[in-house]
């Protein structure tokens, strides 16, 4: 699964180029028809993905990030 790299979701500019974002970052996103991810920083990223794509990767991750914490627990 090489969507989550090291805490960070796998996203495409707009360009083609693929790059990780740590989600953790992302104060919104805006669909107006391109994808506009605006950081807390206030820096903008535009990506090829939708925002439902975008938002379904970190809700993915989230679990991931649950389900692992529980396994650490129990080892």
């Amino acid at each position: 699964m090489d969507i989550f790299v090291d805490g960070m979701i796998k996203l495409t500019r707009i360009n083609h180029s693929e790059f990780y974002l740590n989600p953790d970052l992302i104060k919104g996103i805006e669909q107006t028809p391109d994808t506009i991810i605006t950081l807390i920083n206030g820096d903008h990223v535009l990506v090829r993905e939708k925002a439902e794509e975008i938002i379904d990767k970190i809700i993915d991750f989230r679990v991931r990030v649950i389900h692992q914490s529980r396994q650490d627990v129990t080892l």
